[in-house]
């Protein structure tokens, strides 16, 4: 992950579910701030590509647990 995206993700304006796709919060579409969050916007319903090698991928749990969070701090 980039700092931005990394950032994106720490702060809930993007989410990964259990079934690997990107969600981006609604707030992120209000704003108008140029190549950055135009990049952030690209990524709803996208989904997210992980190692082929089963230890390197993320927990579905995991996932799951910070989704649910994602979800949770949406207005």
């Amino acid at each position: 992950m980039s700092t931005l995206h990394h950032t994106a993700f720490d702060t809930h304006l993007i989410g990964v579910d259990p079934d690997l796709r990107i969600h981006v919060a609604e707030s992120v579409f209000e704003g108008r701030d140029g190549p950055l969050l135009e990049s952030l916007k690209a990524l709803a319903s996208r989904s997210l590509r992980v190692p082929a090698e089963v230890p390197l991928q993320p927990r579905r749990e995991y996932l799951e647990q910070r989704f649910t969070q994602f979800v949770a701090a949406q207005p």
